[in-house]
């Protein structure tokens, strides 16, 4: 099995931009890559499951949180190179959009917090370029 550290090719990740009203579902990292920071729910695609399954279960897995039907929002390549320039982590993420449907945000898997959070308290959160765009998608497909 490759490593997801310094891979031998792209992994495959499932994110989801959860909009319960004006807010948008966030949660805090437990792992690396980017542990500590603030991100949208999601994970890794496990072998034989669909990406829209992967997106409920890592969406469930980490916050509690169910949602209606999902739409694609965007795909994004996340590349993290090392001190010395070679890839650390390379993840392409297919990220979905949805409306909450139930549950209320809890930490649980691999995050430490997890928040519904109003459009004004984002800058606060400092999410990636990436993050914020695909929010803007969301909100114009859901």
């Amino acid at each position: 099995m490759t490593s997801r550290e310094y891979p031998d090719r792209p992994w495959i990740g499932i994110g989801v931009i959860v909009l319960r009203g004006e807010e948008v579902l966030l949660v805090r990292r437990g792992k690396p890559p980017r542990m500590g920071e603030w991100s949208l729910p999601g994970g890794a695609q496990h072998v034989g499951e669909t990406a829209e399954a992967a997106a409920r279960r890592e969406l469930l897995e980490e916050t509690g949180v169910t949602v209606g039907p999902l739409e694609l929002a965007a795909v994004v390549d996340s590349i993290v190179p090392d001190e010395a320039g070679a890839v650390r982590f390379h993840y392409t993420i297919v990220d979905f959009c949805a409306r909450w449907v139930a549950g209320e945000p809890r930490a649980a898997c691999d995050v430490t917090e997890a928040a519904f959070v109003a459009p004004a308290d984002l800058p606060g959160y400092r999410l990636t370029p990436e993050a914020e765009r695909v929010i803007a998608l969301a909100r114009c497909r859901v």
